[in-house]
């Protein structure tokens, strides 16, 4: 790891946060969700309470993250959606606090920044990607200052356009159109290429192999078997899943619709390390290119933007045990 001079932390809005941004107040908020609770059975009696405790809960973290810190080092806290924006320094340790999904959105914005990733509420969070509870903070802290952790590379994708810009996903690439209207593009791989109709494109690491990509591979071989009447089975998911630093990554086709000017040959596939998917929009106005599900930080994907799809030359940094 390199010489650390600062702490980032990483917060994410609870979900009263996001109640009361909708609702303007906190007592707005409470009165819609206590009115949906009356006579509603899939609503329980002090539905509130639970967003209520759930924030507590993430605030005493937060609080109890503070206090765990070193004295003297400088130390800033920004919450997630300001991450498009915030320039890291690459001398600094990136505390995630959140789910699973605040340290994939973290992660595709750091360069060589390590992130040590905290579960806020071991009750209510799985935690798959974050090894360490915040009453685990201080001693991890220190280990990381004193460059005595073990770090996991995550391998990334990384989508360029023909004018320059870039755009990284951890989990997963969306290619297609921002609308319930079909995407129209050509494709090319491995000097294959058509022209395409469909629901868009799915690009999934070996961290995200398990995700969006799993419910492709999953809906596809169910409505295969349903249509043709032969037995199609659903593979595990050890078939196909990718280990998180793999250098391969998948592609799929959304829905390919076949016509006079589309066809639905090249719909899946592998993208090595020294390959690149290319992708040209015949969109006007309405293409996209967004990753890991966060659709507001997104590339226009227009006619005559050409996007290229490859393995990322750099990597996450996850602290591990």
């Amino acid at each position: 790891m390199t010489t650390l001079d600062s702490i980032v932390i990483v917060t994410k809005r609870t979900a009263l946060e996001d109640l009361v941004l909708r609702f303007n107040t906190r007592a707005q908020a409470q009165f819609y969700i206590e009115q949906q609770a009356r006579g509603n059975p899939t609503y329980q009696a002090g539905a509130f309470d639970e967003y209520q405790q759930a924030h507590d809960t993430y605030y005493a973290a937060l609080e109890s993250l503070k206090r765990s810190l070193p004295r003297g080092l400088k130390t800033q806290v920004i919450e997630r959606t300001f991450l498009p924006n915030f320039k890291f320094s690459g001398h600094d340790l990136v505390i995630t606090l959140g789910p699973d999904g605040l340290v994939i959105n973290t992660a595709k914005y750091l360069t060589t920044e390590s992130i040590l990733a905290l579960n806020p509420d071991l009750n209510r969070v799985d935690g798959i990607l974050i090894p360490f509870g915040v009453h685990e903070a201080r001693a991890w802290i220190d280990r990381a200052l004193q460059s005595r952790v073990n770090v996991k590379p995550i391998s990334m994708a990384k989508a360029e356009l023909n004018d320059g810009q870039v755009l990284y996903a951890v989990n997963d690439l969306f290619i297609g159109a921002r609308t319930h209207v079909s995407a129209r593009y050509a494709i090319e791989l491995n000097g294959r290429a058509e022209n395409h109709s469909s629901s868009g494109i799915i690009v999934s690491t070996g961290a995200g192999s398990t995700g969006w990509l799993q419910s492709i591979v999953t809906g596809a071989c169910q409505v295969a078997a349903h249509v043709t009447r032969a037995k199609v089975p659903v593979p595990a998911v050890d078939a196909y899943r990718l280990d998180g630093s793999s250098d391969q990554l998948y592609f799929a086709v959304r829905e390919p619709f076949t016509s006079k000017i589309s066809q639905a040959n090249l719909v899946f596939g592998q993208i090595g390390r020294n390959q690149q998917l290319t992708i040209t929009s015949h969109m006007p106005d309405y293409g996209v290119i967004f990753s890991d599900g966060i659709e507001a930080d997104y590339l226009n994907f227009n006619s005559g933007a050409v996007a290229t799809v490859k393995l990322a030359e750099r990597q996450a940094r996850l602290i591990v045990r």
